[in-house]
């Protein structure tokens, strides 16, 4: 199988290709390729197959078309400008996330129409393609309405997906992802980013700014969930999906109260210390118009599977990233 990941330099991207390459094969077939795609060219993975590293820009002419080239089996688009600078930068957004997508549905198109193909592709969209007025928890065939560029964004691209997977130009599906925490490395410009900074500078003894209300609800999945998530739909039957091709996927409802007292449970007192409030209007507003909790049954039939609770979503971070549990010394 030929597997090519845009967006792979990226954190989420990272994390998919060392579970590919440990898993040696999906969907019952064996990995002989990987691409890696990304604005800046991703690190080269140790790989037993063929491994090509690729700086890409899929918004930029004839970017898409060399990266389908080799006709790979299945596609991950996981490239994306996030919310926050989606918003600030209105034509960086719309070129990148749109124009972007765009551009890849239509090099598929197009390499269909001159040979067959009709490879497999998974689409990372995002919660933020609902908005208010929002039900307590949204089911899968709740109206999109965001409320921001990014999400708009998303939706348009939830609607190109559905309508080239059912011309048969690639079989596709989109899930949409709850706000991954807690993310390692530096933080990024998405709004969400201070879910994870708040646990994520505690752990490793920093000051946190927290810009919002602890009675702020979100929805959430940890990294290796959303790796999970990622290889279930890359062998998911999309027969099953009909003409509904993205899934909400499962996750965790929880306050920002619920996540500093989770962190003090596994980390102790002086782990919630040094959260310093400093209100951030821009980011209140962005998040308010976002859902706090999904009925997401479908998703879980099809056997996609979420976290149980934030106290393992940080013992997971703490494991994965600052070496295990073990070493992690409580800040009481």
């Amino acid at each position: 199988m030929n597997i090519l990941i845009i967006g792979a330099a990226g954190m989420l991207g990272r994390k998919l290709v060392a579970a590919l390459i440990e898993r040696g094969e999906i969907g019952g077939r064996r990995i002989e390729t990987l691409t890696l795609a990304d604005i800046v060219a991703p690190e080269q993975p140790a790989f037993s197959g063929a491994a090509e590293t690729v700086a890409a820009d899929l918004s930029l002419p004839g970017a898409a078309e060399a990266l389908i080239e080799q006709r790979p089996d299945l596609i991950f688009h996981l490239a994306a400008i996030v919310s926050g600078e989606a918003e600030a930068d209105f034509e960086k957004g719309y070129r990148v996330n749109l124009e972007g997508t765009q551009s890849l549905f239509e090099a598929i198109r197009l390499a269909g129409s001159r040979h067959a193909y009709c490879p497999k592709l998974v689409f990372t969209s995002s919660i933020a393609v609902f908005g208010q007025p929002l039900p307590e928890r949204i089911g899968d065939t709740h109206i999109l309405a965001p409320l921001t560029s990014y999400g708009t964004q998303k939706a348009i691209c939830e609607l190109l997906l559905a309508d080239y997977s059912r011309r048969s130009f690639f079989d596709g599906i989109g899930i949409r992802l709850p706000t991954v925490c807690i993310r390692p490395g530096k933080p990024n410009k998405a709004a969400s980013g201070f879910f994870s900074g708040i646990l994520r500078e505690r752990l490793v003894g920093l000051e946190a700014v927290l810009p919002v209300s602890e009675t702020v609800r979100h929805w959430f999945a940890s990294p290796r969930a959303a790796i999970g998530f990622l290889l279930r739909a890359a062998e998911l039957d999309t027969v099953c999906l009909g003409q509904r091709r993205t899934l909400n996927m499962p996750g965790l409802s929880a306050t920002v109260a619920d996540q500093i007292e989770a962190l003090r449970r596994v980390a102790g007192d002086g782990a919630v210390a040094l959260i310093r409030r400093e209100d951030d209007k821009t980011v209140a507003d962005i998040v308010a118009g976002w859902p706090q909790g999904f009925d997401a049954q479908r998703a879980l039939d099809l056997g996609f599977k979420a976290d149980a609770s934030f106290d393992e979503i940080i013992r997971a971070h703490i494991e994965d990233e600052l070496g295990n549990s073990d070493v992690f010394s409580r800040q009481d």
